[in-house]
């Protein structure tokens, strides 16, 4: 069971993975989560992160040799992007993580693209010992976008990828 996957408080659930031979999955998502303001009411507010594009990739084990599940998205903020976390979990487990225990998940690497938007990639090694424990099916990235003026946006579904058998 992988640690890197689901944060302590979620050990439970499982780690990622995929037994399917050659099994490539991916889904994506675009925009900010459910209940963002709109533009009016963002004028009023502070602007907190957004997260968009984001796109999730599993590529199950073959062959003896590692898969791998690669998370992406464009991030922005007018202070700039500070950090993105990521964690991926089964559909099936009914878990449903919150902005807390996301933000002690690992973070994605983000490379500015301009002072405002960074592209941020999160990729995960997956072992076929690993691969082998998982549940198939529908899993969730869930993110925790933090701006360099401390502002955050969690995102529970920020995209969604399927586990082959």
């Amino acid at each position: 069971m992988s640690l890197r996957i689901v944060v302590p408080s979620l050990i439970a659930a499982v780690a990622l993975g995929g037994v399917a031979i050659g099994g490539i999955a991916s889904a994506s998502s675009s925009g900010t989560p459910s209940g963002t303001p709109s533009a009016a009411a963002s004028a009023a507010a502070p602007a907190k992160p957004t997260v968009e594009n984001s796109a999730a990739r599993y590529v199950a084990p073959a062959g003896g040799a590692a898969g791998s599940l690669t998370f992406t998205a464009k991030v922005t903020d007018a202070s700039g992007v500070r950090s993105l976390k990521v964690l991926a979990w089964p559909k099936s487990s009914d878990l449903r993580p919150t902005a807390a225990e996301v933000a002690t998940a690992e973070s994605a690497t983000c490379e500015k693209s301009s002072a405002r938007t960074s592209a941020c990639t999160y990729t995960l090694k997956v072992t076929p010992e690993e691969a082998a424990e998982l549940p198939e099916g529908a899993w969730n990235v869930s993110v925790l976008a933090t701006a360099k003026d401390g502002d955050t946006t969690f995102v529970p579904e920020a995209a969604t990828f399927d586990v082959p058998r």
